[in-house]
């Protein structure tokens, strides 16, 4: 059960980081190639930004690199996987926040992508055995008892 629980985990964190990888990356070049995907400037007013090209930027680059980052040490089963999936949903939390302040406002994609960021880091914190019930175990292990199952050992 503990297996299942954990290759589930495992696949659940992949698929997050990389539905969050392509959304901040599409996200923003639509805001570099729309000048704000429909936004008005005038959410920009008060801030460090005098365009959305930069909050672009920083959306593909660090938003999307490190959720893209996370999903590929993720597939490629490293133990640092675990570490850039937290960084990588701190950064989508930090960067929710940090844009509903800006724009003064909030919308349901923002709420969905502060819960996506939520998830990944109660997904990380499972995997690391914060739970007594969920001991830590190593990525490669989550997929041998995949591929195995427990008839295999």
């Amino acid at each position: 059960m503990i297996d299942r629980l954990r290759v589930v985990s495992l696949w659940a964190l992949i698929a997050l980081a990389m539905f969050q990888a392509v959304s901040a990356i599409a996200g923003g070049a639509g805001l570099i190639a729309t000048a704000g995907l429909g936004m008005p400037p005038s959410f920009l007013d008060g801030g460090p930004f005098r365009s959305f090209v930069w909050p672009g930027l920083i959306l593909i680059g660090v938003v999307g690199g490190s959720q893209a980052l996370a999903a590929g040490l993720l597939l490629a089963r490293r133990e640092s996987a675990l570490l850039w999936s937290a960084i990588a949903g701190f950064g989508m939390i930090v960067w929710i926040f940090t844009e509903t302040g800006m724009i003064r406002g909030m919308s349901w994609l923002q709420v969905l992508y502060f819960a996506t960021g939520i998830t990944q880091l109660v997904l990380v914190m499972a995997m690391l055995g914060v739970a007594g019930w969920f001991p830590r175990a190593s990525l490669s292990q989550a997929s041998r008892s995949a591929i195995s199952g427990p008839q295999g050992r």
